[in-house]
């Protein structure tokens, strides 16, 4: 029937990743100009801080699990995964992926470390008096690790369970230092959220990324073999 118009390919999914750098980046602005003014939510902020800091044992083993001592070894470690099966499997740009994600986590300190300096806010009371708190390295360090570590192995799950298994896995670890960080009075709850929102965007855009490439090379010259599904 003419007049009819033909649906787009991939506009829920464009949307969605628009979605996914759009709020984050709107609710990390927010917050930052909050604790540049010293505004209202902070002082929510250390309220909410107060009822929710009680250092244990527990809450500073789940903190760790940010440190870059144990999640850079993760992406590391699907990093080299990743390459090998690519390579071994012949896909076009295999090494994009890995390299990508080892760029991107070689650059969290130079995203986070001047926000700290440029902010300078002072930490909890759990905490010797310092500044340079917000937004959470820990926590940046874990989702951009445990994230694109996730994004990496994705691809080379062949069943719908795993893959489901896997996110599920990397957001209670996300969720686990956050927590944990919280609890032990390392941080306010503001510069975790803080930093959630920012790597939320750096892994959007990682995303992008390696999609638009992949889609450029399945465009040309197909390869004579074939890589994950």
């Amino acid at each position: 029937m003419q007049g009819r118009k033909r649906p787009v390919p991939g506009r829920p999914a464009s949307f969605l990743l628009l979605l996914l750098l759009g709020l984050p980046a709107l609710l990390f602005a927010l917050i930052t100009w909050q604790v540049m003014a010293d505004g209202p939510l902070v002082r929510v902020d250390e309220r909410v801080s107060r009822d929710l800091i009680q250092p244990d044992r527990f809450s500073e083993l789940l903190a760790d699990l940010g440190n870059v001592q144990v999640a850079v070894p993760v992406l590391v470690l699907a990093l080299v995964y990743v390459a090998v099966q690519g390579r071994g499997a012949g896909v076009d740009r295999w090494w994009l992926p890995p390299v990508a994600s080892a760029v991107l986590m070689a650059l969290v300190p130079a995203f986070v470390v001047p926000l700290k300096d440029w902010t300078a806010r002072p930490g909890t009371p759990a905490v010797p008096p310092a500044v340079g708190y917000y937004p959470s390295g820990h926590t940046a360090t874990a989702v951009v690790a445990y994230g694109a570590a996730t994004l990496l192995l994705l691809p080379w799950l062949r069943t719908a369970l795993a893959r489901c298994v896997l996110v599920l896995g990397c957001a209670a670890i996300v969720l686990a230092v956050g927590y944990g960080l919280v609890r032990r009075g390392y941080h306010w709850p503001l510069d975790v959220v803080a930093s959630w929102c920012l790597c939320t965007v750096l892994l959007t855009g990682l995303t992008l990324l390696i999609s638009r490439s992949t889609r450029r090379s399945s465009a040309g010259t197909p390869s004579s073999r074939t890589g994950p599904s």
